[in-house]
């Protein structure tokens, strides 16, 4: 799946979310609904949020008094989001795994015709 799809069927979801982002697992941002600089300072933050829950977390929250701070994982993105700290937590976490699952799936291939001999023949000209 696209990944600029995946956040925007995120976002469009999870009205929750304020901002969204995917990086790689090194901390690269892929694609981002904020402006650059907010989207590296969210990877930052997630980055920083799953190193300190353990390689084993796949998914994080940390509140302050305002915002919500969100991050999940698998072996190949990780995505992060700001909510408002009113935001239901399961929810949140359960649209950015969905998003997750989105970016592992395989990209449509397109679809060819196939040709029966007997059509070839038929359509040859006599």
């Amino acid at each position: 799946m696209d990944v600029a799809q995946a956040l925007a069927d995120l976002t469009e979801v999870s009205a929750q979310i304020e901002a969204a982002v995917v990086t790689s697992p090194d901390g690269d941002v892929v694609a981002a609904t904020a402006p650059d600089g907010a989207a590296a300072a969210l990877a930052r933050a997630a980055s920083g949020l799953l190193r300190e829950a353990g390689e084993r977390a796949i998914g994080v929250e940390a509140r302050t008094g305002e915002t919500s701070v969100f991050a999940v994982r698998d072996g190949a993105h990780v995505v992060a989001a700001v909510a408002d700290s009113g935001a239901a937590s399961g929810l949140v976490l359960y649209d950015l795994r969905a998003c997750l699952r989105r970016l592992a799936e395989e990209p449509e291939k397109p679809r060819h015709k196939r040709t029966t001999r007997a059509k070839q023949k038929a359509d040859e000209p006599a």
